[in-house]
């Protein structure tokens, strides 16, 4: 067996700690981490010792390592869910992408591309097949072409899956199928290493057939590992869209007073500087600029007036007006005028029935009720940061897709549940009077039967809150899209928003601006830099936490 073990990964090096006979070699090779990466060692049977030789650098990393006998491994088929080497470019892009997704270490594409035929290192993706997206990805080490195993092993790392993935089974599939490729060189296991508190995946481990194993890994203390040696979070429960940014915040030195964190309210200081902020919101945006986005009817006047493009709009008054405006228009939105994450809005109103029963519930949220011109398109948000456009996401309403085996009910629920455990639980698919009118629409009841691979769509807008997906577009954004949202973002005098158009696609100029959100949320836009981008708003004199790993 080779001494003295390593294998770079792309985003840091995995140690094998079994390879070292000295405790002192480990601990100084670990500590020769580079900046930016991040370094494993694994396999350390006695950790105190290899610990006391850096103790202010090195620290015991509180994951169990899992073991799969892969001699008893069935020989069951592959199931529905295709995975794959890595093929293209493309995937090796992908791959990272999703990593910044699940808040993992980010990893150089161009290594993973260099690496797609190494005899160690093996890398598979599971791609969706509606839309070709990389959906799924994990990494295989073969210890034996490693460094000659004697045992006879093999790990997995880096398992990920989109949080917006539709299909259920993605991360179970990359599991079973790099456990079958090494069955197949004849290993006898394959280990892993998972977070002591990720009860999810150890639930999906233990169904796999994982075991634990006594061993133990080490780390540096580094700013990514940060969580895992400090002791419990010091921000108690803030929400994804506070965390993202106090964790940017406190990774360039900035201190953070949690003011409230139901609420997601905290304080930055640095120097003698101090900014009250509610998660994207904060003091450097006035009263007068969120009052002019609060109220929608007040927005669309503004960039109205501005010469921007919105729909055709008026207030909800006497049922003769409302239905004046719908047979002008044909199609409505009716919404509270003022009112987040989707509550109270009726989509695609074409009968005066709806329309005055759009209007009551939307009156449940709001005094003043909306009406505006429906449009067509691809619903849009563009974060605008100190007048610049920093990300851009298309929306899609909720959906889920049909197996041909459970009734509607069922596969909502299921759906539901994994958004919610991908967003933290801010996200989820409501089973309202909206959901059965648009599955009503579509010819389903929830206890439908819905045909395999059938793609039902639950709700007409595509709030997070209620089960929408966003896919990051910022790369292809047209540059009439990018020049309306900064004007906007004059116009509202608003340092930092998220701007909703509808678009025929993203790449083209065609739009109508629907909204301005003044509380904008910056975690759905990863890996977008927009909590970069705002700390550099609130303290433009900080040190990047990005520029300083890099560097």
């Amino acid at each position: 067996m080779k001494k003295n073990t390593s294998i770079y990964c792309g985003w840091g090096r995995i140690i094998m700690g079994h390879t070292f006979t000295d405790a002192a070699a480990l601990a100084t090779e670990l500590c020769r981490e580079r900046r930016g990466n991040r370094d494993i060692a694994f396999y350390v049977d006695h950790p105190h010792v290899v610990l006391s030789y850096a103790p202010q650098q090195l620290f015991l990393d509180p994951s169990d390592t899992l073991r799969l006998d892969l001699e008893d491994l069935a020989d069951d088929d592959e199931g529905e869910i295709a995975v794959r080497p890595v093929a293209t470019e493309n995937d090796a892009y992908a791959i990272n992408e999703l990593y910044l997704k699940r808040g993992m270490m980010p990893t150089d594409p161009n290594y993973v591309w260099q690496m797609r035929d190494a005899d160690a290192l093996i890398y598979l993706v599971v791609e969706d097949p509606a839309d070709g997206h990389i959906v799924g990805t994990v990494m295989g080490i073969d210890h034996v072409r490693l460094f000659d195993d004697s045992s006879e092993g093999s790990s997995l790392w880096c398992l990920a899956v989109d949080p917006q993935a539709h299909s259920p089974g993605i991360g179970e599939a990359l599991v079973k199928a790099l456990a079958r490729l090494f069955k197949n060189r004849r290993r006898a296991y394959m280990d892993l290493s998972v977070m002591h508190h990720n009860e999810q995946a150890k639930s999906l481990y233990d169904k796999l057939g994982f075991t634990q194993i006594k061993t133990f890994a080490i780390k540096n203390k580094n700013a990514f590992n940060e969580a895992l040696f400090v002791g419990p979070d010091l921000e108690g429960s803030l929400n994804p869209y506070a965390k993202i940014i106090v964790d940017e915040a406190r990774a360039r030195g900035i201190d953070v007073d949690v003011l409230d964190a139901d609420e997601g309210y905290f304080r930055l200081t640095s120097g003698g500087k101090s900014v009250v902020c509610r998660e994207s919101l904060s003091e450097l945006t006035n009263a007068v600029a969120m009052s002019r986005c609060q109220d929608k009817y007040v927005t669309n006047r503004w960039l109205s007036q501005a010469g921007l493009k919105t729909p055709a709009f008026q207030l909800a008054g006497s049922p003769e007006s409302n239905r004046a405006f719908l047979e002008e228009h044909g199609s409505l939105v009716v919404k509270p005028t003022n009112s987040e994450q989707g509550k109270g809005i009726t989509v695609g109103v074409t009968d005066s029935e709806t329309l005055e029963t759009a209007v009551v519930k939307a009156q449940r949220f709001s005094d003043r009720v909306l009406l505006e011109s429906f449009q067509p398109g691809q619903d849009l948000r563009i974060v605008v940061i100190n007048y610049k456009v920093v990300a851009a996401a298309v929306r899609k309403p909720a959906q889920f897709v049909g197996d041909g085996q459970n009734d509607a009910r069922t596969l909502l629920e299921k759906q539901s549940r994994r958004r919610q455990a991908a967003t933290g639980g801010e996200s989820h698919i409501p089973i309202d009077a909206e959901t059965e009118r648009c599955l009503a629409e579509q010819g389903y009841t929830l206890d439908s039967i819905v045909e395999k691979g059938v793609i039902v769509q639950v709700r007409k807008t595509a709030n997070l809150h209620t089960g929408g997906t966003i896919h990051d577009v910022t790369d292809i954004l047209h540059p009439t899209l990018v020049a309306a949202a900064v004007k906007a973002a004059r116009t509202l005098e608003i340092p930092v928003v998220g701007l909703d158009f509808m678009v025929r696609t993203p790449d083209q100029p065609q739009h109508v601006i629907i909204e301005a959100n003044e509380r904008v949320g910056l975690a759905n836009h990863e890996p977008q830099p927009t909590a970069q981008r705002f700390i550099d708003l609130l303290f433009p004199l900080s040190v990047s936490a990005s520029w300083t790993e890099t560097a």
